[in-house]
């Protein structure tokens, strides 16, 4: 009895403390203080590139960001520049015969037609790393990783002895799995700088979801971006951001660190791509 006594006494006193360190803290969430978000990236393909304008909004705003229309976007090399035509509203597109060339430094320039938070100019670079072409890519079935298995996409190439870093989309019949940045898996080359990789995984298909589930003869693909160290650690912060922060207690989330100028938020990329493809062999 005196046990459960000297238990409940220091139950009681952990409630004290626990309450005690509650505090009220009213947020002022302003509104009013409104900044650019610029999504775009240029790549080695020979596609129209894209660069999206919209705008931080309120906490509270329950809609799509606002879209910015109007503007002039060109992106430029240092001699040659590429003017951007406005698509759709907030969607700016270069014409279809561009494309990026590596080591080349690209620069983003975006004139606005009236200004966000007193700016009407904002400027972004980035360096296009080279990268070396896929060798092939292999499914590996896991039947035991939950109810109904995993496919392992595993890949392999020869990875040179620089440091890199690099970004992976899987593609289920042409359809982008990862088509969301919470979604795309990025890494550095630590483990295998200047190795060939020999099928290390880069990603994984869920049986048990309806959009990732295989069939005998889809086809998977897989594109490997070489990305800077700015975009990954950008990547990073936007996932950690979109997860959460573990444990409970954590620090306070900080700003997600972009390349834009004059305050505004997102990232302006540049990469060299490579693909290879595979399918899932009938029985």
């Amino acid at each position: 009895m005196h046990k459960h006594n000297i238990y409940f006494q220091l139950f009681s006193f952990a409630l004290i403390i626990l309450w005690g360190c509650t505090e009220k803290i009213d947020l002022k969430l302003d509104s009013s203080y409104t900044r650019l978000v610029v999504d775009g990236a240029i790549t080695t393909d020979t596609i129209p590139h894209q660069v999206k304008l919209t705008t931080t909004s309120s906490y509270f705003y329950n809609e799509a960001a606002p879209l910015v229309t109007g503007a002039t976007l060109t992106i430029s090399d240092g001699e040659n520049s590429w003017p951007l035509t406005e698509t759709t509203p907030g969607m700016y597109q270069t014409s279809p015969d561009v494309y990026g060339l590596p080591n080349h430094t690209y620069n983003l320039q975006v004139l606005l037609k009236e200004p966000i938070n007193g700016y009407l100019t904002y400027e972004a670079s980035s360096i296009l790393r080279p990268i070396m072409p896929l060798d092939s890519i292999r499914l590996k079935y896991h039947p035991d990783w939950g109810n109904e298995g995993f496919y392992e996409v595993q890949c392999y190439v020869l990875d040179p002895p620089t440091t890199d870093f690099y970004m992976f989309d899987i593609y289920q019949n042409q359809t982008l799995i990862t088509d969301t940045i919470d979604k795309k898996f990025v890494v550095d080359d630590q483990l295998y700088n200047g190795n060939y990789t020999n099928g290390i995984g880069v990603g994984f298909l869920n049986q048990e979801r309806a959009d990732q589930r295989l069939s005998p003869g889809d086809t998977v693909s897989l594109k490997v971006a070489s990305i800077t160290s700015e975009y990954f650690k950008f990547i990073q912060a936007v996932q950690t951001e979109v997860a959460g922060q573990n444990p409970l207690f954590s620090g306070p989330p900080a700003n997600i660190p972009g390349n834009i100028s004059n305050g505004a938020v997102g990232f302006f990329a540049a990469y060299a791509n490579t693909r290879a493809s595979t399918f899932l062999e009938k029985e």
